[in-house]
């Protein structure tokens, strides 16, 4: 933390005073009117019991006073470590399929079955953490597309709302069009080069009120890419009377999603085990680099309260001890002494 003054040059009033008693001609005496009072005596005797201690404390406490007042006036500052921010990142909006078929285990993650769900969730969490100073959004669809974080630098509440994600949460059907539409209605005013959606499905178009193409034709009216990403193993086991048999993975509309990824400058995944996935991620990367250029800002906290309520403090104290009930309790404790 380093600690600089904004107006340095205040200090330059600093000997004021001291110029004030050498300039400025004194009072005379002769000219200072007189007030008659009836106590005059009680008074007198009070100040000739006025220890030569006490002069001198009142001049030491009003020359820190005064340069309290002066530091206050300088504006004191702290400023903070610096922190880097991007000029400029991506507005990236993810939309995740929450159908029924999204829970078929046919992925594999340290040797460990899961979900088509659970590889999404875990690579797209390390894909969410690099994207440093991108805006990051979250559509989860499933019958219908619902917007679960709008475009946002809070990668982590991002992050954490897709892995809060459950299967059947929008639905058991796949509405693929509906999630483009919402997309291209949550970018359209975002600036033109930095419009992004990457939507992952492991099926077709099941439902919605717009057909995927039609939606794709609006996106690239708008300029938004879309990176569609098909999710899912060519085959799976599937358990049955019979026992476990094999079965052919032919749900993903791999046709629609290509044409999606054409129409809008995109390209087209099949992510068919958590390898690929991660390679598609690592692709993405490259394909929509992080905001390289930074700036640099450096948090500023003003201090000038600190002496200035110092000051006033000890400004304070100083008109209380001229009251006579605290002459009094001083003098008494200096002749205890």
């Amino acid at each position: 933390m380093d600690i600089h003054f904004l107006l340095p040059w205040i200090f330059l009033i600093l000997p004021l005073p001291v110029l004030g008693m050498l300039l400025l001609p004194r009072a005379d005496a002769a000219q200072i009117s007189t007030i008659r009072v009836p106590f005059y005596a009680a008074m007198h005797s009070q100040l000739l019991h006025e220890t030569s201690r006490t002069p001198r404390i009142r001049l030491f406490a009003a020359v820190v006073i005064w340069l309290l007042l002066v530091v206050s006036a300088a504006r004191p500052q702290s400023v903070g470590e610096a922190i880097q921010l991007p000029v400029q990142g991506r507005n990236l909006m993810l939309a995740v399929d929450l159908s029924g078929s999204m829970e078929a285990d046919d992925m594999v993650i340290g040797n460990r079955q899961v979900s088509r769900l659970a590889a999404v969730k875990a690579v797209a969490g390390e894909f969410i953490d690099r994207r440093v100073g991108d805006r990051l959004g979250l559509i989860l669809f499933g019958d219908r597309a619902y917007l679960q974080a709008p475009l946002t630098l809070d990668r982590k509440t991002v992050k954490t709302l897709l892995q809060e994600s459950v299967i059947g949460l929008a639905g058991k059907k796949t509405a693929i069009g509906d999630a483009i539409g919402l997309a291209v209605k949550r970018l359209r005013n975002e600036p033109e080069q930095n419009r992004v959606l990457i939507l992952l499905t492991d099926g077709s178009n099941t439902a919605g009120s717009i057909e995927p193409l039609k939606a794709a034709d609006l996106a690239a009216q708008e300029k938004i890419r879309i990176y569609t990403i098909g999710v899912g193993a060519d085959s799976r086991m599937v358990r049955g009377l019979f026992g476990s048999q094999r079965t052919v993975n032919s749900d993903i509309d791999e046709e629609t999603l290509q044409a999606i990824s054409d129409k809008t400058g995109g390209r087209y995944y099949r992510a068919r085990d958590i390898e690929s996935l991660l390679q598609i991620y690592s692709l993405l990367d490259e394909m929509e680099p992080v905001a390289d250029d930074v700036e640099v800002y450096r948090p500023v906290n003003e201090l000038y309260f600190w002496p200035l309520s110092i000051a006033m403090f000890l400004s304070l104290l100083l008109a209380l001890a001229r009251l006579p009930i605290f002459n009094s309790l001083i003098h008494s404790r200096v002749k205890h002494a």
